[in-house]
């Protein structure tokens, strides 16, 4: 029988999108229905999968893009699309990097859940861009999303407060106001998809909060100075505001953990 980390592995490798949605959905169905039991020990790869396209860009060297006209929401479509691809690997690296016995089933179960919920975002997001006469892989991407992957891939505790935490928890200030503007000039079933990506991030903040504080918990490490201890070593210029109050405490981020850190 395959182990869950080996399942995760496998999705991890896989290069085309359709490949790696369709192994992600298989692994997080037969998780859910008692198919797939152990844990298991396989490895991440060195690098995910990725397909010929999007071309790799550095992260200053991203076109500028905005949010009006048909180009301007693809774009934004693009790129959180490419968001959501990396979000699907970053799930599964969590498991497979950091499976360790001293986690519970639960811990497993939230970052499965997770990962199917990203793919689930990747799919509305690309549908949305082929009805706009686009895909995925058509604009320029960056890879700061899996750089920070790197930087925290020795440290379960670091991958949980700049990922989730931090990156996770910016998507849920910004996109209310990006969903305010589409209002009115996009059809229903974008507005639809982007709300519900948004209110299913708010459960991946609330998945890496619960477990940096069960983490810190077992280790006996104060939580809240030691996500600020982090964060402020990996953004030493702080975190950007403001901050959406109400998503962070619905995912259980309680604000003195991030407004000390508040840039300016």
């Amino acid at each position: 029988m395959t182990s869950l980390t080996e399942a995760a592995a496998e999705a991890l490798a896989a290069s085309e999108p359709e490949d790696k949605i369709r192994l992600t959905l298989q692994a997080a169905r037969h998780w859910h229905d008692g198919k797939i039991t152990k844990i298991g020990k396989a490895k991440s790869p060195a690098r995910p999968g990725r397909p010929a396209k999007p071309q790799i860009l550095p992260p200053n060297k991203m076109p500028r893009r905005g949010t009006s006209g048909i180009n301007g929401r693809i774009a934004m479509y693009h790129a959180l699309a490419h968001i959501e691809f990396n979000a699907i690997d970053l799930a599964w690296d969590i498991i497979t990097r950091f499976a360790s016995p001293t986690l519970p089933k639960g811990f497993y179960d939230d970052w499965v859940l997770v990962a199917e919920q990203e793919a689930e975002h990747f799919l509305a997001l690309d549908a949305l861009l082929r009805e706009m006469g686009a895909e995925y892989g058509s604009l320029p991407a960056h890879d700061g999303l899996w750089q920070a992957a790197e930087k925290t891939s020795g440290d379960l505790l670091m991958r949980l407060a700049v990922i989730p935490m931090t990156f996770e928890a910016r998507a849920l200030d910004t996109a209310p106001t990006t969903i305010t503007k589409l209002t009115g000039t996009v059809e229903q079933n974008a507005l639809s998809a982007l709300r519900k990506i948004v209110d299913e991030e708010i459960i991946h903040v609330a998945a890496g909060t619960r477990w940096f504080n069960y983490v810190c918990d077992q280790q006996g490490i104060e939580p809240r100075l030691h996500y600020q201890s982090i964060i402020r070593d990996y953004f030493p210029d702080g975190l950007k505001p403001p901050f959406n109050k109400t998503a962070r405490d619905k995912a259980g981020l309680p604000a003195d953990y991030y407004e000390p850190l508040a840039a300016g």
